[in-house]
């Protein structure tokens, strides 16, 4: 509780961290999972954000997040790309303990949500809370229209 939020800490089967196979094992909505992805504008040098959108939702890469980029191309990091970024794998990265420089971006979508379960560092943890312990978080930014439904689409 050093954010001032409660949470809580749900240990799961590392084979099982990716959102649908996480939800379908544990119980969990997919509308409460909310995914943390890092993305990349392609220019030099490269500028890197954090973007957290629930998991039904599509991230728009092409046009919100190249626009606050400020990139002509922007794309999700690669795995390895992530890993070097934040010290953390695909299906495990969370926005608490991000380098300072990186900003976060949430979905304005996500912060509707009674909870939120988020990454939890590594692909053996989830983080279970209120989503306005994101708002606790330096660099942390709620942006409307970040990402849409998937079936909107």
């Amino acid at each position: 509780m050093a954010l001032g939020v409660a949470y809580e800490l749900f240990a799961c089967d590392p084979a099982l961290a990716d959102t649908a196979q996480f939800c379908a094992a544990y119980g969990f909505a997919l509308e409460d999972s909310a995914n943390t992805i890092v993305v990349v504008g392609k220019s030099e040098p490269r500028r890197y954000a954090a973007c957290i959108v629930l998991a039904p939702h599509r991230l728009d890469v092409n046009r919100a997040v190249k626009a606050r980029l400020g990139t002509r191309k922007a794309s999700f990091a690669a795995a390895d790309e992530t890993r070097e970024m934040t010290g953390m794998a695909i299906g495990g990265v969370t926005p608490f303990g991000l380098p300072m420089d990186l900003p976060v971006w949430v979905d304005a979508a996500v912060m509707t949500r009674p909870r939120i379960v988020l990454g939890g560092g590594s692909r053996s943890w989830k983080v279970i809370a209120d989503p306005t312990i994101l708002l606790a978080l330096p660099n942390v930014e709620v942006i409307e229209g970040l990402a849409g439904p998937i079936d909107a689409a």
